[in-house]
């Protein structure tokens, strides 16, 4: 392959016309002949450039409404030619077909159409395909074509222009033309997905996923593993799409983790009252709701302080001054809200390493979503879990039926075991997390870990018993035996919520009948591995 080659020709061809007239006067002020279409084409000339219609070189006018314009061996010929190989060139000079050293294309905006909820002939009628062979074309024949997708490297190529007198290298080129073909996987992508959407094919024969760069992390999980972000394009609020107004860049763990708390705290809405979530190590160390922000922080720093430094802390509502000052009693990583009054970024500037977030909005915990997992040589693909109860889906099972009081705080604490690892227990007292046990092998290891956090909180409170004491407690899934409940009753619970489903239901039944337990069925659960 020739290492330097020459611009001399380029077509410019694009749907985004960002930053289009400044590189077609760089280009030209270099001596590179211009090729263009349609709308490119009138904006390069009415800026006073000397533009070359692709119509005056393929012979053929623009037809089919746009359709049909660049499909045409005179661009592709152009575009694919080897220009070491004697046939290639004989060709070329038989037909009448000039070199293209530089292709510059972006794509209809299909995934922006489809965003802004369009109508399924609309979405068709944005599929780009002359570009997308135009692309590939240039891609594939990079030992001596330029392909530009991006308008973030409309600078990066007159800088190579500038640094090899007008040519470029074949790094430069391998390095575009991989950009290249990741745009047009990813548009592929975006297109598969809606139609398979469209047609209502849940489980298509191929799946194809694509995102963009966000962030080349500084390291994954462990300093030893390299890590990056991608994010998908989606408007969901959350860190993907969230402001970053403070702190050092995000980690991976921290990413991981200001998901989990943000998806957990957006399971209240404002309506709701306000509410607070801190997560470590993507598990709940505490959740409340309160008459402020700032109660609600405090009532969930009370479930387990030890476990709360260095959390994570997420809002439901707008950060103010009140809250930031209770915030920063205590290191934090990182804190995400919808949004923040100056005041309260005020007092967060004092903390340099603090990172602040917000999302503008909170995110839409009954959204249709779909999660992926990597395993060895394939993935796993999940609907998002958006499931949830109301009191008129429980059933009551034992003979005590729960009062109002308590079935507030049943559906709390189910609220909150949906976002903890399994097997998950949640013991909740007066809108807030007394004790969570998560990630546990077996479901009575979890309760007794909730309770024994129970126990050590109300003793560096100067309490005379737990919080558990009349709590409310919830398991993600069934309890198997009568061992784990009778757990959760000397821990002091009074009521307990769980799928129920057991072949030993009515056994289990008999115990918290036994203990003077109310207990309800929600048959769901909410396993989270």
């Amino acid at each position: 392959m020739t290492d330097l080659h020459p611009i001399t020709r380029a077509l410019l061809s694009v749907s985004d016309k960002t930053g289009l007239i400044d590189l077609g006067r760089a280009l030209s002020a270099r001596g590179v002949e211009l090729l263009s279409t349609g709308g490119s084409a009138k904006t390069l000339r009415d800026a006073g450039l000397d533009v070359r219609d692709v119509a005056d070189v393929t012979g053929f006018p623009e037809m089919m409404d746009g359709r049909v314009k660049t499909l045409h061996p005179a661009v592709h010929g152009g575009l694919l030619a080897l220009r070491d190989n004697d046939a290639h060139l004989a060709a070329m000079e038989e037909h009448k077909i000039d070199a293209i050293d530089l292709l510059v294309v972006n794509l209809y905006p299909f995934e922006e159409t489809v965003a802004a909820g369009a109508g399924y002939d609309d979405c068709i009628e944005n599929i780009d395909i002359g570009g997308p062979a135009m692309i590939r074309a240039a891609a594939k024949n990079h030992a001596f074509v330029n392909v530009v997708v991006d308008v973030l490297d409309y600078d990066a190529l007159l800088a190579e222009l500038d640094a090899n007198d007008g040519a470029t290298t074949l790094a430069f080129r391998q390095t575009l033309a991989q950009t290249a073909y990741a745009r047009t996987a990813a548009y592929d992508a975006a297109v598969s997905t809606w139609m398979a959407g469209a047609i209502g094919d849940t489980a298509p024969r191929r799946k194809a996923v694509a995102g963009t760069l966000a962030q080349t992390l500084r390291y994954g999980e462990n300093p030893h593993q390299s890590a990056t972000f991608y994010v998908d394009g989606s408007s969901r609020p959350g860190v993907a799409t969230a402001t970053q107004h403070q702190g050092k860049e995000l980690s991976y763990n921290n990413i991981n983790d200001t998901d989990a708390a943000f998806e957990l705290v957006s399971e209240f809405a404002p309506a709701d009252g306000p509410a607070v979530a801190i997560i470590k190590h993507a598990n709940p160390c505490g959740v409340a709701i309160g008459a402020t922000l700032a109660q609600a922080y405090q009532k969930a720093f009370q479930c387990d302080q030890t476990s709360a430094f260095g959390g994570i802390i997420a809002l439901n509502g707008e950060l103010d001054a009140e809250t930031a000052e209770a915030i920063t009693g205590i290191f934090t990583e990182v804190v995400i809200a919808p949004s923040a009054t100056d005041e309260a970024k005020e007092i967060f500037a004092a903390k340099k390493n603090l990172r602040l977030l917000t999302t503008g909005a909170l995110a839409d915990p009954m959204a249709v979503a779909q999660t992926i997992r990597q395993v060895s040589g394939g993935y796993l693909m999940q609907d998002k879990d958006n499931g949830r109860v109301a009191s008129s889906d429980l059933r009551v099972v034992t003979k005590v039926k729960p009062t109002d009081a308590q079935m507030v705080d049943l559906l709390f604490a189910w609220k909150v075991a949906k976002h903890v690892k399994s097997n998950a227990i949640v013991y909740v007292k007066d809108g807030a997390t007394v004790g969570v046990g998560a990630g546990q092998m077996s479901r009575i290891d979890s309760a007794l870990i909730a309770a024994k956090k129970a126990e050590r909180m109300a003793e560096a409170l100067g309490l005379s018993e737990p919080l558990t004491k009349g709590s409310a407690v919830a398991s993600d899934a069934f309890f198997p035996f009568a061992d784990g409940l009778l757990e959760a009753a000397a821990a002091g619970a009074s009521c307990v919520i769980q799928p129920g489903g057991s072949m030993r239901d009515e056994e289990v039944i008999a115990a918290a009948d036994d203990a003077g337990l109310a207990m309800v069925f929600t048959g769901m659960r909410h396993f989270r591995h």
